[in-house]
């Protein structure tokens, strides 16, 4: 399965996340593409990714008949704000270059002159967006048009943030990638945006932003309908709604059993319940 962002630019409906996977990372990409996946999310950021060794786990792909092609990989720029020490841009040069290098940067760890998907993964102010938006989202619109980034999207923003960089931008995103809370009914209000301005609205945090609902009898109650598990029902639950999850598993079974979830099929009740679960 598939979705499409307004550009016509299509990506799988689910998508492995490599944050936090440390050394283990080359590992559990070659373990998740066996399994069935085909995009690849991760960034160029060494406080929680290891961006080269998804690179080392494409080579090995390559090898087995993977083609680079046939997978879909998102990376992301990620400001100083939001890196250490290590920045794999000159953190002292103006935000375009910034942008020019981290991107040259990830294209020469994954090994690959383009990247199907970058991502701004948050903006510079937690209200609103500044000048420092404005012109990181320039140098990343330029990477577009290049055809070097086949989509250009933003992480970690708010439903007025996202308002205001559609309403400015020369080219406005394709994909949004949010940490997804039942609390605040999965992110409805920048959902509803991306709903309504044919953006990919990508989900992570799913279930370990969510423990309680996890637990929750109701939900239980039907992945033992279904003769699944929670996680999966969760998941589907995404999909249903119009989100892209992603599943960071380490877990091998799991990465198949997640992948099964797009064979399921909650009844509008069921979808009803989930959604407002958490609120």
């Amino acid at each position: 399965m598939s979705v499409t962002a307004y550009n016509q630019v299509t990506m799988p409906s689910f998508m492995y996340g490599t944050a936090w996977k440390k050394e283990a990372t080359a590992q559990l990409v070659q373990q998740a593409v066996a399994a069935g996946f085909r995009a690849i999310d991760t960034a160029n950021q060494l406080i929680h990714y290891q961006e080269a060794l998804v690179g080392e786990a494409l080579l090995a792909l390559a090898q087995q008949g993977i083609a680079r092609e046939t997978l879909f990989l998102q990376t992301k720029f990620t400001p100083v704000n939001g890196q250490d020490h290590r920045t794999p841009y000159d953190a002292k040069a103006d935000l375009t270059t910034q942008v020019r290098q981290s991107f040259a940067s990830s294209l020469a760890h994954l090994h690959t002159d383009y990247v199907d998907s970058y991502v701004l993964h948050g903006p510079y102010s937690r209200y609103g967006l500044g000048e420092a938006d404005r012109e990181v989202w320039e140098a990343m619109e330029g990477l577009y048009q290049s055809g070097k980034a086949k989509m250009i999207g933003i992480s970690n923003v708010t439903a007025d943030q996202l308002t205001q960089l559609c309403a400015q931008a020369t080219v406005k995103p394709m994909v949004v990638q949010n940490r997804c809370y039942a609390a605040f009914g999965w992110d409805q209000e920048v959902r509803e945006i991306c709903l309504a301005q044919d953006i990919i609205y990508q989900g992570f945090s799913l279930l370990t932003a969510n423990r309680d609902v996890l637990v929750e009898p109701d939900v239980r109650a039907i992945a033992q309908r279904l003769g699944t598990g929670v996680a999966q029902v969760i998941f589907r639950f995404a999909m249903q709604i119009g989100m892209l999850p992603l599943t960071g598993t380490t877990n091998p079974q799991h990465m198949a059993e997640d992948l099964r979830a797009e064979q399921l099929a909650l009844t509008p009740e069921d979808v009803r319940l989930i959604e407002t679960i958490g609120m």
